[in-house]
């Protein structure tokens, strides 16, 4: 039997914050550094709330943290052209990434990004 099948599932509410935790950084569609605002600030609010939440939280933070440092350098490898595509498949692959946690959080399922640099512990 697996862990998670061992865990009992989080609450609807609890899922939903998760979730939200999650695609909030969507938010960097409209504002400037959204995409780690919004994480932070909803994980800051609701991390004591459920170890669900805190969890997912600091998932979606360090995530977004990943996708920060790789859209910069990125920035700066549009000098040697390649940058472009880079940060072209940044931004495809953090949407995708994004809207598939915030689906598996809001089943109650904990997830965990690929190619991510866990700074928050």
């Amino acid at each position: 039997m697996s862990d998670q099948q061992l865990l009992p599932t989080p609450s609807q509410e609890v899922r939903q914050w998760a979730m939200f935790c999650h695609l909030s950084a969507l938010l960097g569609i409209w504002i400037p550094f959204g995409t780690l605002i919004g994480p932070l600030i909803l994980w800051q609010m609701k991390r004591e709330s459920d170890p669900f939440i805190d969890a997912q939280g600091k998932e979606a933070l360090n995530f977004q943290i990943t996708v920060a440092i790789a859209a910069t350098l990125s920035f700066f490898l549009m000098l040697v052209v390649i940058g472009f595509f880079l940060l072209g498949l940044i931004a495809i692959g953090a949407l995708v990434l994004t809207i598939i946690a915030g689906v598996k959080a809001n089943e109650g399922v904990p997830y965990r990004y690929p190619f991510t640099w866990r700074v928050i512990k």
